[in-house]
């Protein structure tokens, strides 16, 4: 069988590495964050505070259940266990979803607390509803070009969690694509004529290209369109992947300050889409 662009990709780029390098660690570190907040149930003043204008519209709202067993994560399009690794080793029960045969070859090989499965995010069929506490959706929205296949993956994102549970879904913004590639490889007037861009310097991504690059609208319209509720979106790496090479050059205590001034500056509203990435985080 051929393989997909999208499995010779990421059969040469290595995930565990990128998560390595500084920028890629102010990334881990903010979504790490996050989802251990939401794991010791500090989003639930938040969902409460939500909530309180669902009720007084007549809409039903429950905060998830929090058993006194290890809460139940799903990581779709897990790749190599950047995250999954280190939720196990945490004491979550994990379970992780990969397309791309290679990558998950290399997780199973780590020997690690993790049910893996080869999987599309846009089928889940092989999980049952209701299940998980918490959903990472950390990649797939990257590589799904149109609409309706984004909405799908939230859909099956949302069948398998639990009421009320967070569901992360991260994805590549436009602006640090054309910043970055468009104007900083000199490639922005092939991209116009070729129609990779639009006048408003939109990229226009197709089945054939690796990623989908949005917007805030593109974010905000996704969310309201699958029905979800959103309890905060935040830039889990800020500025980082345009400092690669002050961070490389920084002292270890700066670096570490860093880490905590972009932890704090994640959820300012006139940073959001700025950064190569936002996580919205939407429950059922």
């Amino acid at each position: 069988m051929q393989k997909t662009e999208l499995e010779k990709y990421y059969e040469k780029f290595n995930e565990d590495h990128r998560l390595k390098t500084r920028h890629g660690q102010v990334e881990f570190f903010v979504t790490m964050k996050n989802i251990l907040a939401a794991a010791n149930g500090d989003f639930l003043k938040a969902q409460e505070a939500a909530s309180a204008s669902e009720r007084s519209q007549g809409q039903e709202w429950a905060a998830p259940a929090r058993p006194n067993v290890p809460l139940k994560i799903l990581d779709v399009g897990a790749a190599t266990g950047a995250y999954s690794v280190p939720l196990s080793r945490q004491g979550f029960d994990v379970t992780a979803v990969e397309l791309v045969k290679s990558n998950l070859e290399k997780l199973r090989s780590k020997h690690e607390k993790v049910k893996c499965w080869q999987g599309d995010a846009r089928s889940l069929s092989f999980l049952d509803d209701e299940t998980f506490d918490i959903v990472l959706l950390l990649g797939p929205l990257y590589h799904l070009h149109s609409k309706e296949d984004k909405l799908r993956a939230l859909s099956e994102a949302a069948r398998v969690a639990k009421k009320g549970a967070p569901i992360f879904c991260a994805y590549v913004m436009n602006e640090y694509a054309v910043t970055q590639y468009c104007f900083g490889q000199n490639k922005i007037k092939e991209n116009l004529a070729s129609g990779q861009i639009d006048k408003s310097f939109k990229t226009i991504s197709s089945d054939g290209d690796l990623y989908s690059y949005v917007r805030l609208e593109d974010i905000n319209a996704l969310a309201k369109e699958s029905g979800l509720g959103r309890i905060k979106i935040f830039s889990p790496d800020g500025p980082a992947d345009y400092m690669r090479r002050s961070l490389n050059a920084m002292d270890e205590e700066s670096f570490e300050l860093f880490k905590d001034y972009a932890l704090e500056i994640s959820e300012r509203p006139e940073l959001l889409g700025a950064g190569s990435h936002l996580v919205d985080v939407l429950r059922k």
